[in-house]
């Protein structure tokens, strides 16, 4: 029984066969993409060591803003207690004007336990 010739290799051999993966280099080194991060995370310190320096400042200015204006926002909340105390007397004045005996403002306690009247500073205007 022939079945034919043999298959045999060339005579010259078989070209080599490429089994190791050629691959382009491609993209930046590990070092330089290191030194990059590296860079951009010292600025971004900078950067916030720069904004908490900033916002220091702008606490300390707001801190002696508050302080500078105390006394004026005192003498006008004073101001204000004292006209709303007025004009709460003059309402009473008015409301019990037929009452014998009733004293627009004075306390209707016996005491001052329960009750203390408002404080602030009546400045008599310069002339």
């Amino acid at each position: 029984m022939s079945r034919g010739p043999q298959d045999l290799p060339p005579a010259q051999g078989y070209p080599e066969v490429k089994y190791r993966r050629y691959l382009p280099k491609r993209g930046p080194s590990g070092l330089v993409i290191f030194a990059g991060i590296t860079a951009i995370s010292a600025y971004g310190f900078y950067r916030v060591g720069q904004g908490k320096l900033e916002r220091r400042e702008l606490e300390r200015e707001n801190l002696w803003s508050r302080i500078y204006l105390t006394p004026m926002l005192t003498a006008e909340s004073d101001r204000d207690l004292y006209r709303r105390t007025e004009a709460a007397k003059a309402r009473e004045a008015e409301i019990m004007q037929n009452v014998e005996g009733w004293k627009a403002g004075e306390s209707v306690y016996n005491n001052t336990k329960y009750y203390t009247a408002p404080s602030y500073v009546i400045v008599p205007e310069q002339q």
